[in-house]
């Protein structure tokens, strides 16, 4: 397997990797900040909030890959020369975004079966609730709030980051990530 040190841009799998969480995470944070602040009946509501969290099971599995496969790989050095206070941000912000695949589906799940609620994944498998844990449910889903906001920060910071190097820079940054192709 190839190591970050050899490598210049990203591999196929990564690619694929990267924009499958991408786009299950910015829809889970979607919907989710959609469940939070509507304003529907409880029994509208509520097979809403159970595909969510069906949806959120998934997006745990599938991430726990997508973020033990980038550490396994490694990352590769950034495209040119940036001021080391960018590189520490985006440093920071790559590392936010990787926490963030793995916190938000696993205190969503801590959040619900510690409220109680088993959780059903599609009526296929159903994880069910071990009991009422009040303080690991406020913990969980304090985690889960604040969480949705930092990764919400993140994604815009990521995003701009992302459009600054392909406009300002006009470096390979984005090219890596798109074809991978590092110049």
């Amino acid at each position: 397997m190839t190591k970050a040190k050899n490598l210049l841009t990203y591999d196929a799998v990564s690619r694929i990797n990267h924009w499958i969480i991408a786009i299950a995470m910015i829809g889970m944070l979607g919907f989710g900040m959609f469940l939070e602040n509507t304003e529907l009946e409880r029994s509208t509501l509520f097979p809403l909030i159970q595909l969510h969290k069906a949806l959120g099971v998934l997006v745990l599995i599938y991430g726990a890959w997508r973020v033990g496969y980038r550490l396994v790989q490694g990352f590769p050095p950034s495209v040119g020369e940036a001021p080391a206070w960018q590189e520490a941000a985006a440093k920071a912000v790559h590392w936010i975004l990787l926490a963030s695949i793995i916190v938000l589906p696993l205190s969503g799940l801590v959040m619900s079966l510690s409220g109680g609620h088993a959780v059903s994944i599609f009526n296929i498998v159903t994880i069910p609730a071990p009991g009422e844990f009040p303080a690991i449910n406020e913990a969980a889903s304090a985690v889960h709030g604040i969480g949705g906001k930092v990764l919400l920060a993140a994604v815009v910071i990521h995003i701009v980051g992302t459009l600054k190097h392909r406009i300002i820079d006009r470096d390979a940054t984005l090219s890596r990530m798109v074809s991978g192709r590092a110049g």
